[in-house]
């Protein structure tokens, strides 16, 4: 778990709770525009703070564009050759067509007898079998054992099932019910023909793409590379095992960002854990070839935040420089180089899950290719404090088509997230009992997890 760092005056770092937010818009006079104060004694350093303070935040949803958008803008990236075995989940960059008919010969849909002309028949000894061959032809009046999937032999009018047929003392097959021509037979090119469409390029991969391709004869498939993500953890206080002790914390963040950002698409290079290192921090930014850098942590303007200043040195360009959203206030969008970005987590749990979902996630499923998932609402089955002017976004189970708040949905804490299915968009001021909200699906689903509903 990163701590959250910086001064009390910045305020970026914490989630204000809603009757704190409450006193201040009551207490501050209206807004009114400021400069940066002139350097002062100590140096570049307070410039930088006075100066990040004073920005202008984005609000919640134009930053989710400004990510896609970014990610729209970057180089495109070349296909490449996969194994089937190794494409789930990647976008398909051509059109998956048929190289062959589906299926590729007349096959038995059904265990049964394969049969030609009326009846009865005469039961040939021979049967055929899925995957090998049998009888050429049959002539009118036989009969062959047929399994399901078996290719079908010349001049069959029917597969008769085995449980609507019965052999006589003589070995004779009677239908017990009527035959009708071409029943139970899958005929060649019945789902396709060769050159058939099946799929169109930027299809994702799933478990039933991988069947389809297979069905149709591919081993590989041309598919979009995953967007390579480096993972960079900031923070003195954190302990990578063990129980917190000392003033340090577990660090909670290395451990979950990985599998999380593979989960959108990402393939993740690495955690490379840095401390409050400035140096060590420019240097691993810059040396970096990833499509995207995810920093925890240094986000706001306290004297071990290091980002701001280090981007400033390498001549980043920010996109997004502090979201109006809760938690997760001070998150950043960067370009760093033509075809590397850098997205700037907090370093409180949730607030960093919420800069996940907000920027690197509209960014990272544009990259692989991904299509954007349709917006959905539900009603709330209880009402919920909202933040004065920012959005706020809270963990929420779905129970009964109903989306219900959880417990524990603080800046710093990660139990109301790990039993969620959803995170619900708050607008400004809250909202009641019954409306529906927007919903940001996690990337999986925990169902019956009921200790934070409580």
């Amino acid at each position: 778990m990163t701590a959250a760092r910086g001064t009390r005056d910045s305020r970026q770092d914490e989630d204000l709770d809603v009757e704190e937010a409450l006193a201040l818009v009551k207490a501050e006079p209206a807004p009114q525009s400021r400069s940066v104060p002139a350097p002062a004694p100590e140096g570049e350093q307070q410039v930088r703070q006075a100066a990040h303070t004073d920005h202008k935040a984005t609000a919640w949803p134009e930053a989710r564009v400004v990510a896609e958008r970014a990610a729209r803008r970057a180089p495109r990236r070349a296909p490449v050759s996969v194994p089937l075995d190794a494409s789930l989940g990647l976008v398909l960059a051509a059109p998956l067509a048929a190289l062959t008919d589906l299926p590729s010969f007349d096959t038995s849909a059904m265990d049964g007898w394969a049969v030609a002309g009326p009846g009865p028949w005469d039961v040939r000894a021979e049967g055929v079998l899925a995957g090998h061959t049998g009888p050429e032809t049959l002539t009118d009046g036989e009969a062959v054992r047929i399994a399901t999937g078996a290719r079908i032999p010349q001049d069959v009018t029917a597969v008769l099932r085995s449980e609507h047929g019965r052999v006589d003392d003589k070995g004779r097959l009677h239908p017990t019910r009527e035959v009708a021509h071409g029943q139970d037979i899958r005929p060649r090119g019945q789902e396709c023909r060769g050159g058939d469409l099946l799929l169109p390029a930027g299809a994702q991969v799933t478990p039933a793409v991988l069947g389809l391709a297979a069905a149709a004869g591919y081993d590989t498939l041309a598919v979009l590379p995953r967007p390579r993500v480096e993972v960079l953890v900031l923070g003195d206080e954190l302990l990578t095992d063990g129980l917190p002790q000392d003033g340090l914390i577990r660090d909670a963040l290395g451990p979950m960002l990985p599998p999380w950002l593979r989960a959108l698409g990402a393939e993740v290079l690495g955690v490379r854990r840095l401390g409050d290192d400035a140096k060590a921090l420019y240097k691993a930014i810059d040396g970096s070839d990833a499509d995207l850098i995810v920093t925890t942590g240094g986000t706001a303007a306290g004297p071990v935040d290091h980002v701001h200043p280090v981007l400033d040195r390498l001549g980043a360009e920010l996109l997004v420089d502090g979201v109006k959203v809760r938690p997760g206030h001070p998150m950043l969008l960067a370009r760093t180089k033509e075809n590397q970005h850098l997205v700037g987590l907090p370093g409180n749990p949730l607030a960093a899950v919420s800069g996940l979902l907000t920027l690197a996630e509209p960014l990272v499923r544009t990259l692989a290719g991904r299509v954007a998932p349709e917006p959905y609402a539900m009603p709330l089955k209880e009402a919920v404090h909202g933040h004065p002017y920012d959005t706020r976004l809270i963990p929420v189970a779905l129970r009964d088509d109903r989306a219900v708040p959880l417990r524990y949905n603080g800046p710093a804490m990660l139990r109301g997230i790990a039993a969620a299915d959803a995170l619900a968009v708050v607008a400004p001021g809250g909202a009641r009992a019954g409306q529906e909200l927007e919903l940001l699906d996690l990337p999986w689903a925990m169902s019956g997890v009921e200790a934070c509903l409580e």
